[in-house]
């Protein structure tokens, strides 16, 4: 009596998880649309607003009040990023590969440090410009200028990379490293010929993370690289690309120039991203 209540019991169970689950499905569904939808209509908006007014002018090799030139913007704004992710890139990786392959798993100092990573990446930018206006603007004497930006910019990210990174290389399968070790590999052989490959697609995603925020930010170089109109040497002022585009919205009588500054600017945080991809590949293969 007992299994023929069950045996009915059990049918109809199922048509709630069902449909508990098509919810769900739906849900997730209608919330990565909104996103996509978002994500559109920005993009589209942007280039509206801004292609139109992309003129010969914009991209002259000196910037002026008339044609709001963002060229030197363009290059300072490389300069920054490349820099940038030479300090950072190297530290946040090299970190990550200690934490993961060379830390004792639970310790004291691992979790320490993974809860101070945690919490400087939560960092509002605009603390991270007055510190870097403090320490590297005033106490060095680097005053305004690209390094004090690149310094600032570098300690920004680095925890957005060390914590990606490390998180790639704890999701590489421990057989693969037991597999290296068998064959006679060291430790330090197997972290560089195994680990690191598996683990390089979320390494890329780590860095294109802090590749779009030095991009876009405009509140940590305002305090430390300033913000002059012309092409900055490592120790003089120079504005980046965003921060053009906040100056001349700002001014309120250059809009067509800001929404024009938007556009590369978007073009350009998908280049870079895209060459990030591709490298990243080249080195998996």
């Amino acid at each position: 009596m007992t299994t023929s209540a069950a045996s009915v019991a059990a049918p109809e169970s199922r048509p709630a998880r069902h449909t508990g689950s098509k919810l769900l499905r739906a849900l997730v569904c209608i919330s990565a649309a909104i996103t996509v939808l978002i994500l559109i209509s920005l993009v589209v908006y942007i280039l509206i607003k801004g292609v139109p007014n992309l003129k010969p002018e914009l991209f002259a090799r000196k910037y002026t009040s008339d044609n709001c030139s963002m060229l030197p913007a363009i290059l300072n704004t490389i300069t920054v990023t490349l820099i940038s992710l030479l300090f950072a890139v190297p530290l946040g990786v090299g970190s990550a590969i200690y934490l993961a392959e060379y830390a004792k798993r639970g310790s004291r100092l691992v979790r320490l440090v993974r809860l101070t990573t945690e919490t400087l990446a939560g960092i509002p930018s605009i603390v991270y410009g007055l510190f870097g206006y403090l320490m590297f603007t005033i106490a060095l004497k680097f005053g305004y200028s690209l390094l004090s930006g690149i310094l600032t910019l570098s300690i920004m990210v680095l925890p957005t990379i060390m914590r990606t990174t490390e998180e790639a290389l704890v999701a590489v399968p421990d057989l693969y490293r037991e597999g290296s070790f068998g064959l006679g590999a060291g430790r330090l052989r197997t972290v560089w010929r195994i680990v690191l490959p598996s683990a390089m697609p979320g390494i890329a995603s780590g860095v294109i993370l802090a590749i779009g925020r030095i991009v876009g930010e405009t509140a940590a170089l305002i305090f430390t690289s300033g913000t002059d109109t012309g092409v900055a040497g490592l120790t003089s002022s120079g504005r980046t690309l965003a921060i053009h585009m906040y100056a001349l919205w700002n001014e309120g009588l250059h809009m067509e120039a800001a929404y024009a500054t938007g556009v590369v600017l978007l073009i350009l945080v998908v280049g870079i991203n895209a060459l990030a991809s591709y490298a990243a590949k080249k080195v998996e293969r």
